[in-house]
């Protein structure tokens, strides 16, 4: 079981009411852009749930904890920081909502 990550581990003010994406992406890693993409459409589709991207070569400390070998590499965090999914590449929207299923239980997808 992997440990909890807390806001000032990621840098941010604070994780999702129900979920957190947690995206590790590097400067020149063309599948990042998309997997942003993803994540960010997720998010907004999902209420209480928030996406946020880690520079990995930024965070290595972070990087080395984790055991990040790649990027992108997506972990779904529950409401409290736990890590519940891991994924390493571009992840497809359905995997990512399905993902998120295991971290809050019932996803209710809002449409713009």
């Amino acid at each position: 079981m992997e440990a909890l990550l807390t806001p000032a581990d990621l840098d941010i003010e604070g994780l999702g009411s129900r979920a957190t994406l947690v995206q590790f992406s590097s400067a020149f890693c063309q599948p990042c852009r998309a997997t942003r993409r993803v994540l960010t459409d997720v998010a907004a589709m999902v209420p209480g749930v928030v996406h946020t991207e880690i520079d990995a070569e930024s965070h290595l400390e972070l990087v080395r904890r984790l055991e990040i070998t790649g990027t992108p590499t997506v972990l779904v965090l529950d409401a409290a920081g736990s890590v519940v999914r891991r994924a390493t590449g571009m992840p497809r929207k359905a995997d990512v909502i399905a993902a998120l299923g295991e971290a809050v239980g019932n996803v209710t997808v809002q449409r713009p």
